[in-house]
């Protein structure tokens, strides 16, 4: 689709993005977690927060609707009043299929959500291909996350058992919205942070500028943030079972982030090596501007697992309002910063996200250290051996493409230089990660 849709398409749907985060933060309220940790939890609750989440989507999208002419004021761009209008639809459709994705990770069903995503991108993508093959531009785009969110919310009640029952309980709301509710303040926090950049590229920059960027941040988030996503989506409702075994917890825990680390590290470096002839190979010259955006991008969201489960453990640990200061400091720092580079241009930006990410790190372990003595030292020192590896895997892929000049050979030779260099260092060092992924791979578990 982007070698057929323009930048500027892209910059169209990036300009809406905080808008529809926040709605689908609230349209969740945090439930979702509260349910998984609750180890009581009964069909009393699960009904409760599904009618909550539907009453709450509703008001969102009433909202969208009428604040939609604003919208585009804004941005001085009046086709974001239908665009806003119509791709809202999808938090309404998304609140039907909410607590059925839940219900999933609490029993640690892996396998249907998998399923469910593969059908529904695949199903979404041919609708989205072929109106951007008969010319409706950013439209594409819209009927994409349509197709997506209704696939998926009517595959998410055909694999699911579960039925709601009509009942709301007060005493699940308050349990539910007790816990939730500081994470859904802390999520509006990192939902407004995580779209503040293209608010201001859209702003006082070019909508093309800002498909460059929206591009170079998907590509780059595709495996740290999903990546991340399923370690998470596995490892919070097993955690949770030992949250009160803090010695059990602190060894788990480093292992976790380790083998984050071991994964997330070289793909990262690896992606930012090879930046030049990924993009110009899968969506050609015109999205050439992306490749420095890419390489900077790569180099911050590297960083991502790590912030993420360190934010993680205080979920476990039910300590939501950590969390919610924990945002609450970091959000500060990272749009102090980002208002200091705004003058000095879009790259400026780029690298105060990666000055943003590493100083994060010292106020997310913070906590961590205190609650079971894995602070920012001691991981530091767990994941010094991996980004050292990384670092040198991405050196090699680096200058081992220079030496060809065609795009699509230079990827080949990247990807497979990369592969090689990482996995040799892994043996040469007996890097423990390297035996306990392969033992993953063989049991299918974490043992």
């Amino acid at each position: 689709m982007a070698r057929l849709l323009t930048p500027d398409d892209y910059g169209l749907i990036g300009m809406i993005a905080v808008f529809m985060g926040i709605s689908y933060l609230f349209s969740n309220c945090g439930f979702g977690s509260a349910l998984i940790r609750k180890s009581d939890m009964n069909d009393e609750d699960v009904s409760t927060a599904f009618f909550f989440n539907i009453i709450v989507a509703s008001i969102c999208y009433i909202i969208l609707f009428f604040s939609a002419p604003a919208i585009a004021k804004f941005y001085d761009k009046p086709i974001l009043i239908e665009i806003v209008r119509i791709q809202s639809l999808t938090i309404i459709i998304g609140a039907f299929g909410m607590v059925q994705g839940t219900l999933y990770r609490k029993r640690l069903d892996f396998k249907t959500p998998m399923k469910i995503g593969v059908i529904s991108n695949v199903v979404s993508s041919i609708f989205g291909l072929v109106f951007a093959f008969k010319g409706f531009g950013v439209w594409s785009l819209v009927c994409l996350n349509i197709a997506s969110s209704i696939v998926g919310t009517v595959l998410n009640w055909l694999y699911s058992p579960w039925r709601p029952q009509l009942v709301f309980s007060r005493s699940s709301i308050h349990y539910l919205f007790g816990y939730g509710s500081k994470l859904t303040a802390s999520g509006l926090l990192d939902a407004i942070y995580s779209n503040i950049y293209p608010i201001v590229i859209g702003k006082f920059f070019s909508p093309a500028s800002l498909g460059f960027y929206t591009k170079a941040q998907s590509f780059a988030k595709l495996p740290s943030q999903n990546v991340t996503n399923v370690i998470q989506a596995v490892t919070f409702p097993v955690l949770s079972t030992i949250q009160d075994d803090n010695q059990r917890l602190s060894d788990d825990y480093r292992r976790l982030l380790k083998m984050s680390a071991y994964i997330i590290f070289p793909l990262m470096i690896g992606l930012a090596a090879v930046a030049s002839p990924f993009i110009r190979v899968l969506i050609t010259d015109k999205w050439a501007q992306s490749i420095i955006y890419l390489q900077i991008i790569c180099f911050s969201l590297m960083w991502y697992p790590i912030h993420a489960i360190n934010l993680n453990l205080l979920q476990v640990k039910g300590r939501s309002d950590l969390f919610l200061r924990l945002e609450i400091i970091k959000k500060i720092v990272g749009v102090s910063i980002m208002f200091f580079t705004i003058p000095m241009g879009l790259i400026a930006m780029c690298v105060g996200n990666v000055i943003t990410s590493v100083l994060c790190l010292f106020i997310n372990t913070y906590y961590t250290g205190k609650l079971i003595n894995v602070g920012y030292l001691r991981q530091m020192y767990d994941l010094l051996p991996i980004l050292i590896m990384s670092l040198i895997m991405g050196t090699c892929v680096y200058f081992a493409i220079t030496l060809f000049e065609n795009q699509l050979l230079k990827l080949v030779v990247g990807i497979v230089v990369g592969i090689v260099v990482y996995f040799m260092l892994s043996f040469i060092t007996s890097n423990s990660q390297l035996k306990e992924l392969i033992n993953i791979v063989k049991n299918r578990k974490w043992q």
